[in-house]
């Protein structure tokens, strides 16, 4: 299992491979653009849906960096990404805040999960998430958590205040420092309990000795949304090309197609589109955003 270290190293040498921003374009002369994005989209099997429809639709090449929100927004702030798909609201609101980004725009949403093993040693099945953390520490319960700034993280950390306990220094604490499909993996042999974003928890069920146990409530909910990192702040990004891929994901084929992710093989989607939701569906995240 890659260290974070290791994952950090193997970010710098697929930026060294695919330039920066605003150096021009991919081989042959073709534009591209650089997102970074979180794991969930990546282990979900999303993008590997979407980015070759994009590619086919628009003639632009996206390489993609799977990383935790925190570090996806971390890249935005040093334009080292053009384009952003990420999942930890507040932040995003403080990229925009600090002129970090020139568009936001709501493209989907799911939700987070506890999972854990069937045996539920916390008996948490059915609580909502707070009270679930709240059993789970009192007693002491393998927890396995990213720990690594991503939106989950940034989830799991407002919910442990909620819930009124410090446990940065909990033994029953597992911090992995992995993205989700490798904290599920963890989760899985320790017969630890830990948050997921549904998509991803789905997307590997069929490969973890893991149930769902808490689910639903405003407190879970789990939006998506692209930015557009700022060319006025950062000259060199590919801001035509970020702009043209952020209004491609919120139009009617990549929406349609979010939508129809995992249906036929789970019998639900992986995510809810926003921009162009199902009737009822609701909406996760604002519609549109500039500094």
């Amino acid at each position: 299992m890659p260290s974070r270290a290791s994952r950090l190293l193997l970010l710098l040498l697929v930026l060294a491979a695919v330039g920066c921003p605003g150096g021009g374009g991919g081989g042959g002369g073709q534009p591209s653009i650089i997102l970074a994005t979180t794991t969930s989209t990546q282990d979900s099997g999303l993008l590997e849906v979407l980015l070759p429809r994009f590619r086919h639709s628009q003639g632009i090449e996206v390489k993609m960096v799977a990383v935790g929100t925190g570090e996806a927004l971390a890249m935005g702030s040093r334009g080292d990404a053009d384009v952003l798909l990420v999942h930890a609201p507040a932040k995003e609101a403080e990229f925009m805040a600090r002129g970090d980004g020139s568009l936001r725009l709501a493209v989907m949403h799911n939700d987070f999960v506890l999972v854990g093993p069937a045996e539920d040693p916390a008996a948490v099945k059915g609580l909502d998430a707070v009270e679930a953390l709240r059993r789970i520490a009192a007693r002491a319960s393998p927890f396995a958590s990213r720990g690594d700034r991503s939106g989950t993280h940034q989830k799991e950390l407002d919910l442990w205040k909620k819930a009124g306990l410090e446990v940065d220094k909990a033994p029953w604490r597992l911090v992995t420092g992995q993205g989700m499909g490798e904290t599920l993996r963890v989760a899985a042999e320790k017969r630890a309990y830990t948050f997921a974003d549904r998509g991803t928890y789905l997307a590997l069920r069929a490969t973890l000795d893991l149930v769902l146990l808490c689910e639903g409530g405003a407190a879970l909910l789990n939006p998506y949304a692209v930015i557009v990192v700022s060319p006025s702040k950062f000259p060199r990004v590919h801001a035509r090309e970020a702009e043209a891929f952020a209004r491609w994901l919120v139009g009617p084929e990549a929406q349609k197609s979010i939508g129809e992710l995992g249906v036929a093989k789970y019998g639900e989607p992986l995510f809810v589109p926003d921009a162009h939701p199902a009737p009822g569906a609701g909406a996760g995240a604002p519609t549109e955003v500039r500094p």
